[in-house]
């Protein structure tokens, strides 16, 4: 692989450390700037709706430009953003600095997907892709203990300042390491928006949704699953989160292997695979040993889709793909908010504290019916010059049934 792509997975990293490096010092931030626990919760779900709007409109802005500058800029932005947020003196202006700094992840996602993708050859797509998403799942194993141990030795304003030295080096490596000639087409934004005329992308979009939905699901009220039902004890929580993030680590590199054989036939799997994971998982989480492999599952499977959602997105947009990938980054985070929503109402209702994983599998369900359905329907297939750019991977959906 080019070494370019350590430089974005570096980037992927400092970007993942920023979304959940703060989940473990939330105490300390309420603490600090007087404020309730719900409040403070409000710089994770800020970022998140952040990254939603960054993903389209800033992608959308971005779209004419050198996807090398783009990066470079993009990073400066992530610098900014968390260089205020290190010397915020009020929770407003903390705030601010989430927001602009959440504002470039759904952007250099979908424009480092592409810039990773033109890296390499048609065969090894998935796995680019899958190897620039690689630092934010380490970031998954390792942010929350890592960034709540830092903060809480010295303070919680160093852990924004290490990623603002992160976000540094990031810059510096794509600025260095990314080759010139991963340049976008001089399209206007209108060809740009045109692709979502196609059915195969609002496919696409609506499985991201759900695919990143039921994994959610299930994983924001985690804690009261494993404290009130499995009996684990709360200070044992951070580190079956990190067992998490290593499943989540090894499916999103498996994910990328599959998604180079046989982009819908791999989602096909894992949305099955990720529904019967979440079902079994409530069935079985009053036992901690088969909740410890739950667990693990749960991460493995539901971050597998994550390179074949890109990939078939791309597929079905390659004559506008960072539009298009921008779009599906945004349909991550909504996913991400559905799920939490539809758990947290399922708990309101007073369904237990299982009830947010069969809510997660029923999301997956419905995704395995779109995956499926998309695959034998005859959506609109990409125009001949696109089919054509795609080559080998646009061949493998072929096969799968995809038109």
């Amino acid at each position: 692989m080019p070494i370019g792509l350590i430089a974005l997975a570096l980037g992927g990293f400092g970007i993942g450390l920023t979304e959940f490096g703060i989940v473990g010092l939330l105490p300390e931030v309420a603490g600090d700037f007087h404020v309730s626990e719900s409040v403070a919760g409000y710089l994770i779900s800020g970022y998140a709706l952040s990254v939603a709007i960054g993903a389209l409109l800033l992608t959308a802005a971005v779209s004419r430009l050198d996807r090398k500058k783009v990066l470079v800029g993009l990073m400066a932005l992530f610098i900014v953003g968390n260089l205020v947020s290190a010397v915020a003196g009020s929770y407003d202006v903390l705030l601010v600095g989430r927001i602009v700094a959440a504002l470039c992840h759904g952007a250099f996602f979908s424009v480092g997907a592409v810039v990773a993708s033109d890296m390499v050859a048609e065969n090894k797509k998935g796995s680019a892709i899958a190897l620039m998403f690689g630092g934010l799942t380490v970031a998954n194993v390792l942010g929350v203990p890592l960034g709540t141990f830092l903060g809480q030795q010295a303070g919680w304003r160093s852990t924004f300042w290490a990623i603002t030295v992160i976000g540094v080096i990031t810059l510096i490596g794509i600025q260095v390491l990314v080759p010139r000639g991963t340049e976008s087409a001089r399209t206007n934004l209108r060809s740009e928006l045109a692709v979502f005329r196609r059915g195969q992308v609002w496919v696409s979009v609506t499985l991201s949704i759900l695919a990143f939905g039921g994994v959610i699901g299930g994983y924001t009220y985690i804690a009261f699953t494993l404290t009130k039902v499995s009996g684990f004890a709360t200070t044992t929580v951070p580190w079956l989160l990190v067992l998490f993030g290593v499943g989540t680590f090894i499916g999103n590199f498996v994910g990328g292997k599959a998604a180079d054989k046989s982009v819908n036939a791999a989602l096909i799997g894992i949305m099955a695979l990720l529904a019967v994971v979440m079902a079994a998982f409530a069935l079985t989480a009053h036992n901690k040993i088969a909740t410890v492999v739950a667990l693990l599952l749960m991460g493995a499977v539901g971050l597998a889709s994550a390179p074949g959602l890109q990939v078939r997105t791309m597929t079905y947009a390659s004559d506008a793909p960072t539009m298009a990938s921008g779009a599906n980054i945004a349909a991550f985070n909504v996913g991400n908010a559905l799920g939490a929503w539809l758990g947290g109402l399922a708990l309101a209702a007073g369904e237990g504290y299982v009830a947010p994983l069969w809510v997660g599998a029923g999301l997956a369900l419905a995704g395995l019916v779109v995956v499926a359905g998309g695959s034998l329907g005859r959506g609109t297939a990409p125009s001949q010059t696109a089919a054509a750019s795609d080559g080998a991977l646009h061949a493998d959906m072929t096969e799968a049934g995809v038109s």
